[in-house]
């Protein structure tokens, strides 16, 4: 072999090592020693909180992207491997089956289902009273599974949110010890931000004309109960389960009887099946967000914003005073 020869190899064989080390670790540049515990959310509320409660001594990313339906997530390969790299991932058991599948394969002992502190509930619009279902949630598994499914949209009530919060700040600190006094802190202004928001919410739906309030999709249950209101989803807990014509018909018709004047269509969901139920029962739409992704179009920055921007629209298609 020539000289010329001879260099051209060394360099073919020093680049080939450059890609390989490129290729290696490649991707966002979270999860480095240097960043701290590296956390993986399911969707976006999870991801707020963690992000609220880890602070500066966590990595925090969604496998959720922004503008996307988080019922449907789909995972690449690149996101189960994310599940199983992760320090601590943070999932909602039921809500993302894609998710609930790397959890169980790849998540391990780092897997952490958030519903385990948010006390959910079983049924459709929660029809039971507050201490009526409790009793009988307690009675099945510690995730309240009965014979009716789970409603998984627990952040929709902030209290229920700041739970998940505080016990959050304690799976952090059996992982990373010295932060436990951070995560403590962190965890009382989350939490303290949260009950304020819940605070103007009580006022602010405390005196409504309406007390039905008819949504795109089952999602807005733990807001109802919380505030006093009764909720009637066009569609079931999934955005996917779209009802057939009679129930339309049977919607619209609760509509007219019970004076509703606004129905909800919802962002990152198709408006066109609340839309067909308000111009059947003649009444007007507007927007809530059930706060499953954040996108260009919502009205705020995070979860606090969008809350007081919803609060806002309630009061105003609920007629409160």
């Amino acid at each position: 072999m020539n000289a010329t020869a001879a260099r051209w190899t060394a360099l073919t064989a020093l680049s080939a090592t450059a890609l390989l080390a490129t290729g290696c670790g490649g991707g966002d540049d979270g999860g480095g020693a240097d960043d701290g515990i590296s956390v993986v959310a399911g969707f976006y509320p999870l991801e707020w909180a963690a992000r609220q409660v880890g602070g500066d001594r966590v990595s925090v990313s969604s496998l959720t992207p922004p503008g996307a339906e988080a019922h449907d997530l789909e995972l690449a390969p690149r996101d189960v491997a994310a599940v199983g790299e992760a320090d601590l991932l943070v999932y909602l058991e039921g809500f993302q089956p894609a998710l609930d599948e790397a959890a169980e394969n790849e998540g391990g002992d780092h897997a952490w289902d958030a519903g385990q502190a948010a006390d959910l509930v079983a049924g459709e619009g929660h029809e039971h009273g507050e201490d009526e279902h409790a009793e009988e949630e307690h009675a099945e598994d510690e995730h309240g599974h009965a014979d009716e499914a789970v409603d998984p949209h627990f952040w929709l009530d902030p209290t229920r949110l700041a739970s998940v919060g505080d016990a959050l700040a304690e799976r952090l600190a059996e992982l990373d010890p010295e932060g436990a006094a951070a995560y403590e802190d962190n965890a009382a202004t989350f939490r303290a931000e949260l009950e304020a928001l819940d605070e103007e919410m009580a006022a602010g739906l405390a005196n409504c004309a309406v007390d039905t309030l008819v949504t795109g999709h089952e999602a807005f249950g733990y807001l109802a109960e919380r505030y006093g209101l009764e909720v009637v989803g066009i569609s079931g807990l999934s955005p996917s389960q779209e009802p057939d014509p009679a129930q339309l018909a049977e919607i619209a018709g609760l509509v007219q009887e019970r004076g509703v004047t606004t129905v909800y269509t919802e962002t990152l969901v198709d408006p066109a099946v609340a839309e067909t139920v308000a111009e059947e029962a003649g009444v007007r739409t507007a927007v809530l967000d059930p706060l499953e992704g954040l996108t260009d179009e919502s009205a705020g920055e995070d979860y606090l914003q969008v809350m007081r921007a919803n609060l806002d629209t309630l009061r105003e298609g609920q007629s409160c005073s």
